[in-house]
């Protein structure tokens, strides 16, 4: 299986080499999990005080939108020479790629909250914390939710660049299988990065039942 080879004898090799899967898949969700995770805990209270200061919402809007243009190999590029290679290059800079889509999303959602709401719930002596935490942030959770399942599903698919600096993951897979000529072997590990892209959105179709108020969802209001 060095050259060539029936691309469908993937499922044969991921069978004669479970070990592998098991490892490059627990390498794949730590780097997905933590990078969004970092990115959820940077992008909120950055996208918070884009809302409350002026002053920072159009540099911080300019940046995140400038961010997104950078090719993400760029991103792993630039990050080499300060990290090293290895996991920690890979973390960053799916972390940087993270925080993107969730910052526009918290930003957007909280300046699109329903002002009457907000009107109503500050005449009736809401602090500011109170009217972030009770009101704001929950009309903005069906964004601001949307803006996280961009950021996991983009990452468990740009997670496969994070094999170039040998930081593992199912990118393995595709570059052993470009590296050898071996259909199976780059299907396996393309077609398992597809397969957990996937389940990762159905579960997190499911999940938004329990994080999104149900007048909030869409589903809810046919």
């Amino acid at each position: 299986m060095l050259l060539g080879g029936d691309p469908w004898d993937f499922v044969d090799y991921i069978r004669d080499n479970q070990e592998t899967f098991y490892e490059l898949l627990r390498q794949h969700l730590e780097l997905v999990g933590l990078s969004v995770l970092l990115g959820i805990l940077i992008a909120l209270p950055l996208a918070i005080l884009a809302n409350r200061i002026d002053v920072l919402a159009k540099p911080l809007n300019w940046l995140a939108n400038i961010g997104q243009t950078i090719p993400s190999l760029a991103v792993l590029g630039l990050a080499l020479p300060y990290l090293g290679i290895g996991f920690r290059p890979a973390l960053f800079a799916l972390t940087i790629l993270a925080v993107l889509p969730i910052f526009l999303n918290t930003y957007v959602g909280i300046q699109e909250a329903d002002r009457a709401v907000i009107d109503a719930a500050r005449g009736m002596g809401a602090s500011n914390t109170q009217l972030l935490v009770l009101v704001e942030l929950p009309l903005a959770s069906p964004v601001i939710y949307a803006g996280i399942r961009t950021a996991i599903i983009q990452n468990i698919g740009l997670a496969t660049l994070a094999a170039y600096i040998g930081a593992g993951g199912f990118g393995d897979w595709i570059l052993q299988g470009l590296a050898m000529v071996s259909p199976p072997i780059l299907f396996a590990g393309a077609v398992s990065v597809a397969v957990l892209a996937m389940l990762t959105e159905i579960i997190m179709g499911r999940l938004r039942y329990l994080v999104i108020p149900a007048g909030l969802r869409i589903d809810s209001k046919r």
